[in-house]
This record gives structure tokens, C-alpha cells and sequence, in this order.
């Protein structure tokens, strides 16, 4: 069995949760181990609120605001974007749409500059590129499913 859903969000700092609360029930109700969920729903809390912070277009258009998540549980594997309207992420050699960047480590006294790194420990793959034309970033991430025992939509 497959499962999706689309969020459409304002950027403010209140979707976060709302969005991880959403994932998290959804793998709740589905059955996933609840580690696995625990790992993909701090993944997701970091990409939405790196989207928040960073993900504001140049125009006042009503894209500028917002930004959008989707996430895919497809039988072993569970996939989340987020993708938002921002300037995207800078080019050059420290980022670069791959499966695996990594990142320099933030300064221990930062408050900010963990959350990719903390992405791609958390998730199996990740993606992170801009979006072609329009502009914005996209962070892509999975991880294969674990299950409960008895899990309610496990394919038999």
C-alpha cells in the first residue's frame, strides 16, 4: 500500500510542527518502527525550517510566503521534499545537487548551520539542489521503513 500527502505552507515558524505532527501520525497509523518515524520526522522539522527561515522570494507574490512538503510512504521506503520559493543554495564547490554533500560543520557556538548535516545523518539519501527556472531549493530525503509487528499496512 502506498500513502501520500501535499502541504502547502506559510512560511512561518507554526507549520513546522504541524507538518512533523502530520508525518508523524501518518507513520504511526501505517505502522512504521517508531525510531524510524522519531528520525524522519526531526529530518523533516529541519528541512521545513531551514524553508522558513531561508525560503522567501524576491517578489511579494503569494509563492514568496510559502513553501510546500510531500511525503511518500511506498512500501519499504518512506520520501519527503520540501521545496520553497527562496534564492535557493549558492553554487560552487561546498554545495552541489549529489546524493551525498557534505557539509562543513557549524562553529560550536552557533545556534544555527546543523540542520542538512543533521539530514543526511538521519536519512538514507538525500538530495539538495535548486529548483530549475522558477528558483528555490529542494531537499529530498529517504529512509527504508521498519515496521512494528502486526503493522496494519504492511503488504502481506
Amino acid at each position: 500500500m502506498s500513502i501520500w500527502w501535499s502541504l502547502h505552507l506559510r512560511r512561518e515558524a507554526a507549520s513546522v510542527p504541524l507538518a512533523r505532527r502530520l508525518l508523524l501520525g501518518t507513520m504511526e497509523t501505517a505502522g512504521v518502527d517508531p525510531d524510524i518515524s522519531y528520525d524522519l520526522s526531526v529530518a523533516l522539522s529541519e528541512a521545513c525550517a531551514n524553508a522558513v527561515e531561508h525560503g522567501g522570494g524576491s517578489d511579494h507574490g503569494e509563492s514568496a510566503g510559502a513553501y510546500q512538503v510531500t511525503a511518500y510512504l511506498d512500501g519499504e521506503r518512506c520520501r519527503i521534499e520540501v521545496a520553497d520559493s527562496g534564492p535557493g543554495f549558492p553554487s560552487g564547490p561546498s554545495v552541489r545537487q549529489t546524493p551525498r554533500v557534505r557539509f562543513r560543520p557549524a562553529h560550536t557556538e552557533a545556534e544555527h548551520g546543523r540542520g542538512l548535516g543533521l539530514i543526511q545523518e538521519l536519512a538514507d539519501h538525500v538530495h539538495i539542489g535548486n529548483k530549475p527556472g522558477s528558483g528555490g531549493a529542494v531537499v529530498s530525503f529517504d529512509k527504508i521503513l521498519k515496521w512494528k509487528k502486526d503493522s496494519p499496512l504492511v503488504a502481506v
